[in-house]
């Protein structure tokens, strides 16, 4: 079987493929055979050594395959379920903690970037029915993001207004969740393109953020006295036109740190005053993760692909996600 590990040098270049002997589960585990996964900037700092991980881990914190043997005491799978990863492999139900979320695929775990791997029974859960495995390996990350921000932490209603911050994997998710729930959707992006796109889906009005500085105060306006929920992905350098796009007791989900956004300003005088609840999440957990898989079937919508890589062309794939020109969702298929 093959794997792809990170080098001593880390970065990009320096990747490793290996190959190693097929894995045994042992007790409470399972053996799964990867045919997917799906890149995440989280995924992307791992590759290009923005966040230190060990030589030899194996980036990735999406999979989705297929269950090939199981070992003494799983009950729950058995040969030829199909399943996907979890991005906390021990966040199993209630709320996060130090203990829970400790382990992350691909970072202080290894992730999916490999054939095969022995992984623990309870770390897993069914993917929808009829998705293909590019498709299921889309969710764990980005999908149960935008899941929990607007369903668990937001509690997202029919007639709530949402907007949705650039068209990377995880907006386009909360794009489609909104639309699904009856919700009314706005955007932003710098493209034209992207902006037809994103009309022809359904989504109300659409600012390009290089044409409008201030375009917080523009989604206020079209949006007649701001939306209800925010899913900020850029941190200190898109938070204060958040703060400006919200409704009065809306909320407003911290989730990414895209550009320069590790650090920023707030005018908190505005999150006061307009009595606004602002949630900072990283994906979520094993429940979470069920439910949205049975809200999935329940409706009637599928993952965006922008484009397939294979296996070992991890470095193409990260390299086309850095130039910003996706649309949905990149995968690796294997």
């Amino acid at each position: 079987m093959k794997t792809i590990a990170i080098g001593s040098k880390g970065g990009l270049d320096h990747l490793q493929l290996k190959e190693q002997n097929e894995p045994q589960p042992a007790a409470g585990e399972v053996l799964v055979r990867w045919h997917a996964t799906s890149l995440n900037y989280h995924d992307y700092l791992v590759g290009v050594g923005g966040i230190p991980v060990p030589e030899g881990r194996v980036p990735m914190s999406d999979g989705a395959g297929e269950v090939t043997a199981v070992g003494e005491g799983v009950t729950a799978w058995k040969k030829g379920d199909k399943v996907m990863s979890l991005f906390f492999p021990n966040w199993l139900d209630g709320k996060p903690t130090s203990a829970k979320t400790s382990a992350i695929s691909g970072e202080t775990v290894d992730g999916y970037l490999t054939e095969m791997s022995c992984v623990s029974a309870q770390s897993l859960t069914r993917i929808p029915r009829g998705f293909s495995y590019a498709e299921a390996a889309t969710l764990p990350c980005a999908a149960l993001t935008a899941w929990r921000a607007l369903v668990v932490e937001g509690q997202l209603k029919m007639g709530d207004k949402v907007l949705v911050e650039g068209t990377g994997g995880m907006s386009i998710f909360a794009l489609q969740l909104a639309l699904a729930a009856g919700a009314e959707v706005y955007a932003t992006t710098s493209s034209s393109e992207k902006a037809d796109r994103l009309k022809s889906m359904g989504v109300k009005e659409v600012v390009n953020y290089r044409e409008e500085e201030r375009w917080g105060k523009t989604i206020f306006k079209i949006s007649g006295g701001g939306v209800d929920h925010v899913l900020d992905v850029g941190g200190g350098s898109t938070m204060q036109q958040s703060i400006e796009a919200a409704s009065m007791g809306g909320h407003i989900s911290s989730i990414g740190i895209l550009g320069n956004g590790r650090k920023g300003e707030i005018t908190f005088p505005k999150l006061f005053f307009k009595h606004l609840r602002m949630t900072g999440l990283a994906v979520g957990s094993r429940m979470m993760q069920e439910d949205m898989v049975c809200a999935i079937e329940l409706s009637n919508w599928r993952p965006i692909i922008d484009r397939s890589f294979g296996f070992t062309e991890l470095t193409e794939a990260f390299r086309y996600q850095a130039s910003g020109a996706h649309f949905g969702k990149i995968v690796l298929a294997y």
